[in-house]
């Protein structure tokens, strides 16, 4: 199996992207798969959600994309405590990243230039995180990765951020990264109990922009995810009955039938 890089990404905060990151690269590994997390997210919250702390000195992706290269990749990876589950942690000084960078030649390509050291037998997924803006560290990252895969929340703003991100994908990949694709869109936060879920999941099975994208699993509106983030472990091992675990699980089996 060849290694896929995926972007878990959306403009807009608070869709659920960096639990989808932490969860389903969890999910994958009880698919026997080894999976790579890069939290390009200056909150690193994925990093603290695989339960690492990302100020406890070790390198982080910050220390990666520093120009000549302050680390070696093999440096910034860590375990995680789950077998084939690996993290290159996320760092806070990251937001100062895209200041430090504006005058560096080939900056959006930093991260990229950093990963390829990654062996194509080294891991079947690698899974990146990325802040809920658009900027330079996403453009990284969007310049690395061949998928992107959109969480979007059932909600009314959803629709808006969704053009947003699919335009900013088709620029990128015009200008920097002709491999890049969108490989699907996940509905999060669905509670099947409000009219306004069912609404907004109705009106993307419906749109043709976006339907032949949409995803068949739904990851369901769970309070548990939120305790295992708390944690530091993903909700597949810290509830495995939970719908967050069941949801999560779900969506690694069909993403695996989208190779």
């Amino acid at each position: 199996m060849k290694m896929r890089s995926i972007a878990v990404a959306n403009e807009k905060g608070g869709v659920g992207k960096t639990v989808t990151v932490i969860n389903l690269a969890a999910a994958l590994t009880l698919e026997n798969k080894k999976v790579l997390v890069v939290d390009m997210d200056p909150q690193a919250n994925a990093t603290r959600g695989l339960g690492i702390e990302s100020w406890d000195g070790k390198p982080s992706v910050y220390d990666l994309i520093q120009p000549p290269g302050q680390v070696n990749l093999s440096e910034a990876i860590a375990k995680t405590a789950w077998e084939g589950l690996d993290l290159i942690p996320g760092d806070v000084d990251l937001a100062g990243a895209e200041v430090e960078l504006v005058d560096v030649e080939g900056r959006e390509n930093r991260l990229k230039d950093a990963l390829t050291g990654l062996s194509a037998d080294s891991y079947d997924f690698v899974l990146l995180d990325t802040p809920p803006s658009l900027s330079l560290l996403t453009v990284n990252v969007f310049a690395y990765a061949r998928e992107v895969l959109i969480p979007c929340q059932t909600h009314p703003y959803a629709f808006g951020a969704l053009a947003e991100l699919h335009e900013t994908v088709t620029a990128v990949r015009e200008e920097i990264n002709p491999e890049i694709s969108i490989l699907g869109i996940v509905p999060t936060f669905y509670d099947g109990r409000t009219r306004v879920s069912q609404q907004m999941l109705s009106q993307l099975q419906a749109d043709e922009r976006y339907r032949h994208l949409l995803f068949k699993t739904v990851v369901r509106s769970n309070t548990t995810i939120a305790e295992s983030a708390a944690v530091g472990k993903p909700v597949v091992f810290y509830r495995k009955g939970s719908f967050g675990a069941i949801d999560y699980s779900d969506l690694a089996v069909e993403l695996l039938q989208k190779a």
